[in-house]
């Protein structure tokens, strides 16, 4: 049996482009409280609010709008405008119905990857936001299998290389987010490549895992399968 036969592709700032969106969100939202505070001190707020919602709503774009709304009250103790909830909804739906922007590499990648492994989504976030970004993408028909969770973690992909896969020893995880990505997997037992986006959320950052004999980094998706053909063979 062969060493590897499963790719795992996270989704968001791996195959496209994603905090980009949250981050020019923010920008609007802390110019729409900019009488109430500093800026630093708003965008702190709002990751706080992020942080404690992530267990009640999750990863997305609707969780983000909710602790936007919640940030806002707070700042303004309670008397925020009802126009300014209504431009914070108006943001959310534009970066729900954003056209999607596929990253450098993309298509050839898994052009060339697909006839040879079974390639699985693996992402966070809303499912319909996903749903639709894949749609949108022009990307399934290379995936063997979707997989959209609540969070990652070693035993989500221990699950998920069994069930679309050979267990994870013969899996590979390839994203740019180290504490979802990378680590988890590498726990798991997969391999882990990882690709980083010049965007990264706080709650998205971790050490980067040096020296495992698991573990590589290349600057986007166009030397991964050079890299799997050094693996493999």
């Amino acid at each position: 049996m062969r060493e590897l036969t499963t790719i795992g592709f996270d989704a968001d700032d791996t195959l496209w482009q994603n905090e980009q969106f949250f981050r020019m969100t923010e920008e609007r939202f802390v110019a729409l409280l900019g009488e109430h505070g500093e800026a630093a001190e708003i965008s702190g707020r709002l990751l706080e609010a992020e942080k404690r919602n992530l267990g009640f709503y999750g990863f997305g774009i609707k969780g983000f709008v909710l602790s936007m709304i919640e940030t806002a009250i707070e700042i303004t103790r309670g008397q925020v405008p009802a126009a300014v909830i209504g431009e914070i909804l108006a943001a959310g739906r534009e970066m729900a119905a954003h056209p999607v922007e596929t990253l450098p590499h993309v298509h050839e990648t898994l052009v060339a990857l697909s006839s040879d492994y079974r390639l699985v989504l693996i992402t966070k976030g809303d499912l319909f936001d996903q749903e639709r970004k894949l749609a949108q993408s022009g990307l399934g028909d290379f995936f063997h299998a979707v997989e959209i969770v609540s969070d990652k973690k070693p035993e989500t992909y221990g699950r998920i290389f069994s069930r679309h896969g050979d267990g994870a020893g013969q899996a590979m995880m390839v994203g740019n987010s180290l504490k979802s990505d990378i680590l988890p997997a590498l726990e798991a037992g997969s391999w882990a490549v990882h690709v980083p986006h010049h965007l990264t959320w706080a709650l998205e950052r971790a050490e980067e895992p040096v020296g495992h004999g698991r573990y590589h980094a290349i600057p986007d998706l166009g030397p991964l399968r050079g890299l799997i053909e050094q693996l493999v063979r």
